[in-house]
């Protein structure tokens, strides 16, 4: 029984939301919250909020946007209905990375990073002969060495001993000249091909133009041979033959051949981080090219007609010719062979300079 001063009990019905409640369709989703008032929990309603509000979105006399509601099942159907593009295979040409290999820009940047290359350069020096014995006397050893296994070998063999004496040079002061050239050229390769993989450790942790470390191991193998020339000087005092009066001309085939070797050693660095077993090949490619260089013999013994191609191929050979030519016989240089010579040195450094720029930019991931 009901008092008549008790408000009306009303029945308990659905929560608004759930299903069998009939929601006015014009009504404001249960799930969006109303704006909250400036002011904090406590605040007083101001003049302002006596003033009529507008309709907010999905209240009465709003009408709501038709589609599917964020969040509803249709908007993951359209998402998941959209076509998948295929990966292709490589980037299109105009996104593909191509890298500019200036040479004068090159040149400028080792040019500012020579004191790194002297610090390299003395650094290989000091732990190559700190703890050794004879120390620098490694540098002489090995020409040396060559040069009386030359001479007690090949002065049995009548043509290439006769060739020698008849331009009045003895045949250890001979082979000795072509030994320097030889050695230099053998030692810049050999280290030249493992100095980036040597110097795995500084590549991620120092800037510096990477071709800073074949070019390192060339000066040494120049240093060695500078050390190595000091034989050649007393070979002279001992056969009292002075230098010839042409030998002013000996520096432009020292270039040629540091062009030659640089190359070389340029192209092997860069090849060597990709290909490791050009490191175990370098040896018998040496022995090979020792012989197939005239260092033991002279140019004379090569047949005229394959003179060009082959001093094409094999610079070293016009090299250790023009050393011969102007040290010991006091001869002018064959300068048809000497410009064969240098343009195919050039064209070597070039090739090798532009291939380990190419391969640069991988060199720190690989090695």
């Amino acid at each position: 029984m009901q008092s008549p001063m008790q408000p009306p009990i009303q029945q308990a019905g659905p929560a608004p939301g759930y299903a069998g409640h009939a929601r006015d369709p014009m009504a404001a989703p249960p799930h969006q919250a109303a704006p909250p008032r400036s002011g904090g929990r406590h605040a007083r309603p101001g003049p302002a909020a006596d003033k009529a509000q507008p309709p907010a979105a999905g209240g009465p006399g709003t009408r709501l946007p038709s589609g599917p509601r964020p969040g509803s099942f249709g908007a993951h159907a359209a998402v998941v209905m959209r076509p998948i593009r295929e990966i292709p295979e490589a980037p299109p040409p105009e996104l593909r990375f191509k890298r500019r290999t200036g040479l004068v820009k090159g040149v400028r940047e080792l040019w500012k990073a020579r004191e790194l290359v002297r610090t390299l350069a003395e650094r290989d020096l000091r732990a190559r002969y700190k703890q050794a014995v004879l120390g620098f006397a490694w540098a002489i050893l090995t020409p040396v060495m060559l040069m009386v296994v030359f001479t007690v070998v090949f002065q049995r063999v009548g043509d290439v001993s006769k060739i020698a004496q008849s331009h009045g040079a003895p045949y250890p002061l001979f082979s000795y000249v072509g030994l320097l050239g030889w050695t230099f050229f053998m030692a810049s390769v050999t280290q030249g091909a493992s100095a980036i993989v040597s110097n795995g450790p500084l590549l991620n942790k120092v800037y510096c133009p990477r071709e800073v470390f074949p070019l390192s191991t060339i000066i040494v193998a120049l240093f060695d041979m500078m050390i190595a020339a000091v034989v050649l000087v007393v070979l002279f005092g001992i056969y009292t033959k002075a230098p010839a009066e042409t030998s002013y001309i000996a520096p432009l085939f020292l270039v040629i051949q540091i062009e030659v070797a640089l190359g070389a050693a340029l192209l092997l660095s860069a090849s060597v981080v990709y290909f490791r077993d050009i490191r175990h090949m370098l040896p018998l490619l040496m022995q090979m090219g020792m012989f197939a260089t005239p260092v033991a013999y002279g140019l004379d013994q090569i047949t005229k007609e394959w003179l060009v191609p082959y001093v094409a191929a094999n610079p070293l050979a016009a090299v250790i010719d023009g050393y011969r030519r102007t040290l010991l016989y006091g001869q002018q240089p064959d300068w048809q062979l000497t410009g064969v010579a240098a343009l195919s040195a050039s064209l070597m450094l070039l090739i090798g300079y532009k291939v380990f720029k190419k391969l640069e930019t991988g060199i720190a991931d690989v090695a």
